[in-house]
């Protein structure tokens, strides 16, 4: 047998090993009661998925108060339906703004509706939320600020510029400081919320990298395109609007949904300042000294949680990169 070939079957050998100790120890001999006692019994021989069936509701919701999980959880079912009608290429079409004005009206009217105090709201719904709210922000900046950098102005180029490297010169958490801690000294009489702070910063943080994603399509388009629209007697605004950028949009989506990505990952980032994300939930499940033992266990499943929504999101961002990958004769495929 030869060194590759040997090489290759010890390999699948170790491989086969360590599946089968991974089984026994995350399903075989797991306990998944929501019993501390079996749990502790095991000494950490197995998997304790108790803990998970013990505090999966202070996990996937965080401090919000009993009376409004319900609030939380449909406001976070219309965002995930809205999100996943906008991702079918069949629902492209004008009424799915029609769709999202009454989605997010909805959803307004259920963060304001009784006794509701979005601020006490945390866990999945909050990680959506800021995701959500903060990319969306984050790109309708991200697009003045890259065509202010690619634009005519210098005195605007070198402004936007100067934004976008700052920000993408330092760290989320240091953005998130700022806003939480260094805006109200600044100013006192705002009057903005701690969420509302955060969110801010999301926007202006994500602004950065959304530009220079879309910078780099704004470079892509013929100068030939620009000319054809002043002789048809457009003028900036209109063409941006109907020739420029969506072509920069269809052909940028993928990088766009890669920052999407790594922006519902960073909102992980907000238990620094306070927020109780999906991640900084944990602690209300955790809470009871019978169950801080498994942490491990709690901590698999947030991230199998994430691994659930960002997953579809990688598919996405692959389905889109076929689709409007352009042919031999400039034209796109259709998936």
């Amino acid at each position: 047998m030869s060194p590759m070939r040997l090489f290759t079957v010890a390999l699948c050998a170790l491989l086969a090993w360590c599946a089968f100790g991974l089984f026994h120890w995350a399903v075989g001999d797991a306990v998944f009661a929501p019993d501390a006692a079996a749990c502790a019994a095991l000494d950490h021989r197995a998997a304790c998925w108790g803990v998970v069936a013990h505090g999966y509701r202070a996990i996937l919701f965080g401090g919000t108060p009993p009376e409004q999980r319900w609030h939380a959880a449909l406001a976070a079912g219309l965002l995930l339906t809205l999100l996943t009608l906008s991702s079918l290429p069949s629902c492209w079409r004008r009424w799915l703004g029609a769709v999202w004005s009454i989605g997010l009206a909805a959803i307004a009217a259920l963060t304001t509706a009784g006794q509701t105090d979005v601020q006490s709201w945390g866990g999945l719904p909050l990680t959506l939320f800021l995701t959500v709210i903060g990319c969306a922000g984050g790109l309708l900046l991200g697009t003045l600020l890259a065509l202010g950098r690619t634009g005519r102005s210098p005195a605007l180029r070198r402004a936007c510029t100067l934004y976008i490297e700052c920000l993408r010169g330092v760290p989320m958490i240091t953005v998130l400081f700022m806003a939480s801690y260094l805006v109200p000294l600044l100013l006192p009489g705002a009057g903005l919320s701690p969420l509302a702070r955060v969110l801010a910063a999301l926007a202006l943080f994500e602004a950065a990298y959304f530009a220079e994603v879309l910078r780099g399509g704004l470079q892509a388009i013929p100068a030939g395109q620009y000319e054809a629209a002043a002789v048809l007697g457009f003028g900036y605004w209109q063409t941006c609007g109907r020739i420029v950028l969506p072509q920069v949009m269809r052909t940028m989506l993928p990088a766009i949904v890669n920052n999407l990505i790594g922006a519902l990952k960073s909102t992980s980032l907000v238990v620094a300042v306070g927020l109780q994300d999906l991640t900084g939930a944990l602690q209300f499940a955790l809470a009871d000294p019978a169950w801080r033992p498994f942490a491990l266990e709690a901590y698999l499943f947030v991230g199998a949680v994430y691994f659930a929504l960002c997953f579809p999101l990688s598919r996405y961002s692959r389905f889109l990169e076929s689709r409007f990958r352009p042919s031999s004769s400039g034209r796109s495929f259709n998936v």
